[in-house]
């Protein structure tokens, strides 16, 4: 079965928006096997955004993705990278469209209430910066 990495993200846990997004995916019929809320270090953001180091926006994503708790969550059912990917929306709230987390929560393009993965390896490498296998119940 396929697994994929979700996390809200400072903005959306501060708004109380947690329930909102595991509710659209549970209606999809995707099954929650982790989640937890934690505050990421500045090493383990680095880590999971390498692939943003030295663009211009870079620090600025450090500093967000750092400012507050954050809700990681590993979800499972067939398709759900895509599928998931798909109900995020866009990554700039203006350009989702209607009906998206994104399209309905997201205030701007780095306070756009998730991130998911966008590939099964990019999944694989962002649950186990996460989670322990340990802490995955399926």
């Amino acid at each position: 079965m396929e697994r994929t990495f979700l996390m809200v993200k400072p903005d959306g846990v501060e708004r109380g928006l947690i329930g909102q997004v595991i509710s659209r995916l549970e209606n999809k019929g995707f099954r929650m096997v982790a989640m937890k809320m934690l505050r990421i270090s500045e090493e383990l953001a680095r880590e999971q955004y390498a692939e943003h180091a030295g663009k211009p926006f870079f620090d600025e994503m450090l500093s967000f993705m750092t400012s507050g708790p954050v809700v990681a969550m590993v979800w499972e059912g067939r398709g759900v990278i895509q599928s998931v990917r798909r109900l995020m929306g866009a990554t700039d709230p203006a350009q989702a469209a209607p009906g998206t987390i994104r399209g309905d929560m997201g205030t701007s393009i780095s306070r756009n209430v998730v991130h998911g993965s966008d590939s099964p390896a990019a999944a694989e490498r962002e649950i186990k910066l996460f989670f322990d296998s340990g802490e995955i119940l399926a």
